[in-house]
């Protein structure tokens, strides 16, 4: 049998093609052949029908549990972005007592972290990290100071670790999506529930034009 995909013959793309994130919740749905299966277990036999029962309950504490998790690493997220915020501020303030930073700064600092969703809250983050840089930029004596190179070091490895919480957090997401259309036991259990997909993360389309310019 010759190969699906097959990178010899197959037809491609020579302009190329970006990729984003599909904002598409699809329920977990199961037809009459679902309900039929499960009647037919119980009237073969007693066991069969109480073995699957058991998985079904197994495949529910399995499902509560990954949900808790998905929240979980949502969390760790905000709290990494809570500690970077913090960290901006305490550069903003270093710079201040050298330099005349811009008020409009602070103003954006202020509104860091005031109940917007993530990802409008991440990119205020990122555009206040940028006006700081511009501002050590501008005074190269500054990279001298001791507590700035600290806390600007804390903001790389904090951007990092957000990053990373990221990755986690899509992990979890596929985890679950794949595991509510696992048929028969999580997908009839999640189908019982109401359950369906979840989204990944995702950037706005101000980052991902940015992304696409130049910057040296």
């Amino acid at each position: 049998m010759a190969n699906e995909l097959d990178e010899m013959t197959a037809p491609v793309n020579e302009a190329g093609r970006d990729v984003h994130v599909i904002e598409k919740q699809i329920p977990a749905k199961v037809g009459a052949g679902s309900k039929v299966f499960e009647v037919i277990l119980w009237v073969l036999a007693i066991i069969p029908g109480v073995i699957f029962l058991i998985l079904k309950m197994k495949a529910n504490n399995y499902l509560q549990a990954l949900q808790q998790k998905i929240n979980h690493d949502a969390s760790q997220i905000d709290n990494y972005l809570e500690q970077r915020v913090q960290i901006l501020k305490n550069c903003a303030k270093l710079l201040d007592k050298s330099i005349n930073l811009d008020k409009d700064t602070f103003t954006k600092i202020a509104e860091l972290r005031s109940g917007k969703n993530m990802n409008a809250e991440a990119q205020a983050i990122e555009e206040v990290n940028k006006q700081i840089n511009v501002a050590i930029e501008r005074y190269p004596d500054l990279k001298a100071h001791q507590e700035l190179e600290d806390a600007m070091q804390q903001n790389s490895y904090l951007q990092k670790e957000i990053t990373a919480a990221r990755e986690a957090y899509n992990d979890t997401v596929y985890e679950w999506n794949s595991a509510i259309m696992a048929w028969p036991t999580k997908k009839i259990v999640a189908a019982k529930h109401g359950y369906t997909t979840r989204i990944p993360f995702s950037i706005d389309m101000t980052t991902r034009q940015q992304a696409r310019g130049e910057f040296f």
